[in-house]
Order: C-alpha cells, then sequence, then structure tokens
C-alpha cells in the first residue's frame, strides 16, 4: 500500500504541471487545447537535449521548457493575436507535434537497433522527513520535480486569490471589456498565462521522458495532457482543486502498473491501460455543475 501510494504522487506529478497551468491558462479566458502537442514537445525536447549531452538532465528540462513555450508561442499568436478557434488551432498544433518529434528522432537517430535511455531522475531521500513512518516513504522520497510542487501549488493558489496579478487573471477570464476599460491589457496577459503553460507542460512532458521512463516514444504521452486538461475542470479551475483530482487520476494510473506488474490473469491488461481514460469519462459526465469562466474560449476584440 506504501508503495502504491508512493507511486501515485509520481503519476500525479506530471498531471499537476499540466491542470495547474491549465487554469491559469483557463482562468484567463484561453482554452490551452494545445497541451497534448505542448507535452510531447517537452518530452521528446527534453530526452534529446539530455541524451546529447551525455544525460545531463538540467539541460534537458531547459530544453524542455523552451520547447513548450516555442509551442504555446505559436498556439497563443495563432489564438490571442490572431483571434482564431482554440480548439480547431490546438488540435491541429497537437498533431504539428507529433509529426515534428517523429521526423526530427528519425533525423537525429535514424532507426536505432538497441534502445535509447538516459539515467532518469532519481527520488531524495530528505533526511529526518523521510524516516518518519508511512508518510516519509509516500511524500519524502519523491524526486525533485514532485519536491517543486509542494511550493508551487500552494503559490499557485495565493498568487491567483491573493495577488492583483491574479484578481486581473480572473477578471480577464470573466469580463474582459471591464478589464479592458480598467486598463489591463487582455491579449497580453492571456498571453502570459499561455507562456506559463508552455512552461509548465514543457515540464511534464520532460517528466515522462527523463524524470521517470529515461527513454522517448511518440507514444509516451499517450492522451495524458488531454487528462490534465480534464482535471482542470473537474477541479474547478481551482489550484487545490486540481492537486484532489489529479491524486484520484495518480492513483488510477499507480493502481493499473501495480496491477500489470503483479501478472493476474484475471482481467485483461488493457483495461488497467485504460483505467485512467474511463474514470476521466466517469467523472466528467458524473459532474453535475461547473464554474465555467464566462469568458473561457472567446477570443477577446476590442471594439473600436
Amino acid at each position: 500500500m506504501i508503495g502504491l501510494l508512493s507511486r501515485t504522487i509520481l503519476m500525479g506529478t506530471p498531471l499537476l504541471y499540466g491542470s495547474l497551468s491549465e487554469v491559469y491558462a483557463e482562468r484567463s479566458g484561453v482554452m490551452n487545447t494545445a497541451i497534448e502537442g505542448i507535452f510531447l514537445m517537452g518530452a521528446w525536447a527534453g530526452f534529446v537535449a539530455a541524451y546529447q549531452t551525455g544525460g545531463n538532465l538540467v539541460i534537458g528540462l531547459l530544453a524542455a521548457m523552451g520547447a513548450g513555450v516555442l509551442t504555446a508561442v505559436l498556439y497563443g499568436w495563432i489564438t490571442i493575436y490572431l483571434k482564431q478557434q482554440q480548439i480547431v488551432t490546438g488540435v491541429a498544433i497537437n498533431i504539428l507535434a507529433l509529426g515534428i518529434c517523429s521526423f526530427f528522432q528519425r533525423v537525429i537517430f535514424g532507426v536505432p537497433l538497441t534502445p535509447l535511455i538516459v539515467e532518469p531522475l532519481q527520488p531524495i531521500a530528505i533526511p529526518i522527513l523521510s524516516n518518519v513512518p508511512v508518510i516519509g516513504s509516500i511524500l519524502f522520497n519523491q524526486n525533485i520535480l514532485t519536491y517543486l510542487l509542494f511550493v508551487l501549488v500552494p503559490v499557485a493558489s495565493f498568487v491567483l486569490y491573493k495577488t492583483s496579478l491574479g484578481l486581473s487573471i480572473r477578471s480577464i477570464g470573466e469580463n474582459p471589456e471591464a478589464g479592458d476599460v480598467a486598463g489591463l491589457r487582455v491579449d497580453r496577459l492571456r498571453f502570459l498565462t499561455i507562456l506559463f503553460a508552455g512552461v509548465m507542460c514543457g515540464i511534464g512532458g520532460a517528466f515522462y521522458s527523463i524524470g521517470y521512463l529515461g527513454m522517448f516514444t511518440t507514444t509516451i504521452i499517450g492522451g495524458r495532457g488531454w487528462i490534465a486538461f480534464a482535471i482542470c475542470f473537474l477541479g474547478n479551475w481551482k489550484p487545490y482543486g486540481v492537486l484532489i483530482g489529479t491524486l484520484i487520476f495518480g492513483l488510477a494510473e499507480a493502481l493499473a502498473i501495480s496491477m500489470q506488474s503483479s501478472g493476474q490473469s484475471i482481467f485483461p491488461n488493457e483495461l488497467f491501460i485504460a483505467l485512467p481514460y474511463i474514470l476521466t469519462i466517469v467523472l466528467t459526465v458524473a459532474r453535475r455543475s461547473f464554474n465555467v469562466p464566462a469568458e473561457l474560449g472567446i477570443p477577446y476584440r476590442k471594439e473600436g
């Protein structure tokens, strides 16, 4: 059970990076439907940079953030400044990201005879805290990206609800006209939230390639960007809400991995692989009400 809960935290880490950034983007009125592509670009760039530098994971993470930001810039420019439809643009960028990663992976590495691997991030046991019974093994024997979230979640909640920046972000998602009249630069502020999403989702994608598996395939994300997107909805666009949602989905994925590795023969492995995605559908259908930002997905066009 301790191992299962520890893996829950581990598998929830990249989802929380994605869903937390989605909260900010959607609170500002932008539906970041390019999240799957940003995850994939982060995973690919992080792995390539780490592999080409002899396993330097710091450079890999920086490259992942850079790739995430570049993808987010493209999405933000098209949807925020060119005022194009956000869902269609996001789907197109997701497909483009898959093509880019597939093409350049073949160009750079050809067709390797053996899998290309790097040493992934290792757990760091925090002195004293990691020795606390039960809790220590679950919370304080994780990698650095997980520990970073211990700070990011409360900071994200504080900024969103207790600062003028957070008020500005929330106001332009509810009434951008009023924000514009009050002197807020709506498009610029929305673009900044998308850049933040690019950084966070780039890290989330890199988690799979260099933080957990130590390898890259074009199917490595496998729809998890969309799960992070759904968690934002299920968490009601609140940082602590998405934290709870992430733990639920992290548990589903950890359980799926545990059941596959146990060699059980009662249920087919495909059922456990599909478990997180089934859970996404079930929870979305079961949710009765959403406090959707009033202008979510609607480009702001300044009158006059």
